[in-house]
């Protein structure tokens, strides 16, 4: 059948899904937005969006103004938001407000974690301030069901952060052990369909789980979150493998959240092909948080350029980077 696509006439199969049509044609599906007859079509919804005959279909990709090279040009995309960094950040633990909006802007982020306790629930100055001065600086706003041990209760905050900032996104966290922090994943994925039925984009912490990466996925999540070490301890990725597996594994971005420290640690996740990190106390709880946020945006950015890159193959042995032909070498006489 034929239908309309970026506005030049194309043939596809009877039955051709989004997903099908993007395979296809072998476009990086993370990096792009569709819409159908000027409708932004979820992601998560192309493998069962059946095209129609006459059907206009636009696929397009965020670009910044004037000339593009390749790390402008390398958008990310969640759901129907596009993002040309790569760096998000927490808002909390800060000496105070001047300390955090200033390593805001050093780290280049714009998505922020926000708690529902820091909302504008009963109308006062105090709560809102946050909101307003993250607002003023154009940040998109992730809530976070932060202090949840039960699906009743995520949900409720995740309805109470919507009701207070207006934002369908949630970052979701199910605590299954306060000691830890370490993420209950039956109650993630659970929660996960309750807030997917509920229009929300839902964005799950979770433990380095491949299997529970995919079921996330096959219920609806946005994104997954696996932690690379317990939230706060800053010690970096302690089981990069299984991170690994995960990426492999599904095809919604992952995001690295939890336990970075350092720049290095930001720089290994992204070359594992992890599409984004979430710091929040390795920055707050710096000597210098803006100087650290800078730090963390350039090990963000040289991570992924190794990611895009390609690394070298590993080997076992040396081999010289020199020729070895032609070297002068001294003889006896």
């Amino acid at each position: 059948m034929r239908i309309e696509l970026n506005r030049e006439p194309a043939e596809v199969a009877d039955t051709a899904t989004i997903a099908a049509l993007i395979a296809e044609r072998k476009l990086p599906e993370k990096a792009i937005i569709v819409a159908v007859n000027d409708d932004v079509v979820p992601r998560e919804t192309w493998n069962a969006h059946v095209l129609h005959p006459d059907d206009s279909v636009e696929i397009v990709r965020a670009v910044s103004g004037g000339d593009h090279d390749s790390m402008n040009d390398d958008i990310l995309a969640i759901a129907d938001q596009t993002f040309s960094s790569r760096l998000f950040l927490g808002t909390g633990k800060y000496r105070d407000d001047d300390t955090m909006m200033a390593a805001l802007k050093a780290s280049g982020t714009e998505l922020v974690t926000v708690a529902v306790r820091y909302m504008n629930l009963n109308g006062t100055d105090q709560n809102t301030s946050i909101l307003d001065l993250l607002r003023e600086a154009g940040m998109k706003l992730l809530p976070n069901t932060a202090g949840a041990y039960t699906v009743r209760d995520a949900v409720k905050m995740a309805r109470l952060a919507r009701a207070a900032t207006g934002a369908n996104w949630i970052k979701l966290e199910v605590i299954g052990d306060q000691a830890s922090l370490w993420p209950d994943v039956a109650a993630t994925v659970e929660a996960t369909k309750i807030l997917v039925d509920d229009d929300f984009v839902v964005l799950p912490y979770i433990s380095p789980d491949v299997v529970v990466a995919r079921q996330l996925e096959e219920a609806g999540a946005a994104t997954v979150m696996p932690l690379a070490s317990p939230i706060g301890s800053g010690q970096g990725m302690r089981d990069w493998a299984s991170i690994r597996r995960i990426i492999d594994a599904v095809t919604v971005p992952v995001v690295v959240d939890a336990g970075i420290g350092v720049p290095s640690d930001a720089s290994i996740a992204m070359e594992l092909g992890a599409d984004a990190v979430l710091v929040n106390t390795a920055i707050a709880k710096a000597e210098a948080p803006a100087k650290m946020a800078e730090g963390m945006r350039l090990g963000v950015q040289a991570g992924r350029a190794a990611w895009l890159a390609g690394r070298m193959p590993k080997r076992d042995d040396a081999q010289p980077s020199s020729p070895t032909e032609g070297v002068p070498v001294a003889t006896r006489a």
